[in-house]
């Protein structure tokens, strides 16, 4: 999945409390069930039309329950719109139960050709779609795909025609984001009544494509009863952290900020974080590092103030001027690099904590409070005592284990990174794989900092820190995402600072 559309809304729910919302408008508002297929059946149609204009051939998987309904319902649509249409049925029409055998008669009856599926003669079939449909299963398949319908999606993933995906790609858990066996490698996901979780966890990104909602009629006021899972990271987000500067302003009004970290070998990390704490807008931001990373820290930017150390406790009056710190980009293992650690993390002040300071607390976890801890998924197994694999299983669960356990707040990268802070968890969507480079982690910890000295609010500072990294890595892709550096968010990060210039 690419960055979402920003039009989309933030609350992101379980398929179980999409189910709910379902329910809520057929029996509590009465809205008719195939009233709400039919409405699905036209989204997608309107889908089709926006994003391949140019097609006049569509192709629908049909397979089992409301899911399959919702494909018939396009094919009549698309039929009636001027499209030559074919359905390759999955399932006979004649087991088809409620809505969706509604929706298959009311589709042969308007003279849509519906084909069993024969994964031998599909291939050979005299009919090239331009898009292809997957409305083969829906939101409540929990295990892996098999016979026809495992054949049907290695089918289509096969081919190169572009594909829509109704509601769920079909084999992706609606509710992990994780394929179940094989799953749709969808270009655009159309996804009814209310966002799954599971398009936005997991492995998510590399089958929902672009993500659409359509709302088929369900006003959000009817899911005010339900609380989201998930929240989406918005544009108030950057501008509740980043208000207009007054005209008075000074640079001790935003905040001074200390990094520390940069062991021998390693200036480039702490020297990245600098730079970006900069660009983010702390008024002042010092450099606690090793000797021999002083020349690289400063080296073309006379505003980083740099202090050599050779001891933990010459940090002691830095820590005493300072708001905030971040601790770990280029830190290392060393005696050195532990000394650090301790006399930072023993301070009052809040803390971003990063790289090498996180695999240092999960040597000693310790829930300490007042700060953000920044892992990505190696570095959070480390933290929670389990396997890498485990936390990619169900991030979701991770982070929020993350954020209780260390009592603070939890940034866990990747794909879709997560932010949580007690029972909130939010999820951004923005970012590319561009950004899956040496350097982006320090980076984003300059950026969390600045936040923080400037906010004061740690939890205000992570959400619009994680979304100003991504908005600014996808600025930087404009010209490629093969072959970005650290340093090219660098730029981009001064204007997303600035949302409401």
């Amino acid at each position: 999945m690419k960055g979402s559309e920003p039009s989309l809304p933030s609350a992101i729910y379980s398929a179980a409390q999409v189910r709910e919302l379902d329910r809520i408008a057929i029996e509590e508002h009465g809205v008719e069930s195939y009233v709400l297929m039919s409405r699905a059946g036209e989204a997608a149609l309107r889908t089709v039309q926006a994003r391949w204009p140019s097609a006049q051939k569509v192709l629908v998987y049909c397979g089992a329950g409301n899911n399959a309904g919702d494909g018939y319902v396009l094919a009549r649509f698309a039929a009636a719109a001027g499209f030559a249409v074919r359905v390759s049925a999955l399932v006979p029409v004649q087991r088809l139960t409620g809505d969706a055998a509604r929706a298959a008669r009311d589709c042969a009856a308007a003279g849509v050709r519906i084909d069993p599926f024969d994964a031998d003669a599909e291939p050979t079939r005299d009919f090239t779609p331009d898009v292809i449909a997957d409305a083969l299963l829906g939101t409540g398949i929990d295990r892996a795909l098999h016979d026809d319908f495992a054949k049907a999606v290695a089918l289509v993933n096969a081919g190169s025609t572009p594909v829509l995906a109704l509601d769920v790609p079909s084999g992706l858990h609606a509710d992990t984001g994780l394929p179940l066996g094989d799953a749709i490698r969808a270009n655009v996901t159309v996804t009814f009544i209310g966002q799954k979780q599971g398009c936005f966890l997991g492995m998510a990104r590399d089958y929902c494509g672009e993500l659409e909602l359509a709302d088929l009629g369900v006003p959000a006021a009817w899911s005010a009863q339900l609380r989201p899972v998930l929240n989406r990271l918005m544009p108030a987000d950057l501008k509740a952290a980043l208000p207009r500067r007054a005209r008075t302003a000074h640079k001790g009004a935003h905040g001074r900020l200390l990094l520390v970290g940069g062991g021998p070998g390693m200036s480039g990390a702490i020297r990245l974080a600098a730079e970006a704490a900069l660009r983010a807008g702390a008024g002042l931001v010092e450099v606690a590092t090793h000797p021999h990373s002083v020349a690289t820290v400063m080296s073309g930017r006379p505003e980083i103030m740099c202090h050599p150390l050779e001891a933990a406790d010459e940090l002691d009056r830095l820590l005493e001027a300072a708001d905030g710190v971040v601790v770990g980009p280029g830190l290392g293992r060393s005696a050195w690099s532990r000394a650090l650690w301790q006399r930072v993390s023993a301070a009052n002040l809040p803390l971003v904590v990063d790289a090498d300071a996180l695999n240092l607390l999960a040597e000693t976890p310790t829930p300490r409070g007042r700060w953000i801890l920044t892992p990505h998924p190696g570095e959070a197994a480390r933290l929670l005592g389990t396997a890498t694999a485990e936390i990619q299983r169900d991030r979701l669960a991770a982070v929020r284990a993350l954020a209780e356990r260390y009592s603070g707040v939890a940034v866990l990268k990747g794909a879709c990174t997560l932010v949580a802070a007690a029972d909130l968890v939010h999820v951004c969507d923005r970012g590319n794989p561009g950004m899956a480079v040496g350097g982006m982690g320090d980076v984003l910890a300059g950026v969390l900092g600045a936040l923080v000295v400037q906010t004061n609010d740690l939890l205000r500072s992570a959400r619009a820190g994680v979304l100003l990294h991504a908005l600014a890595g996808d600025s930087a892709a404009e010209r490629g995402e093969r072959g970005m550096l650290a340093a090219d968010l660098l730029p981009q990060i001064r204007r997303w600072a600035n949302p409401s210039s």
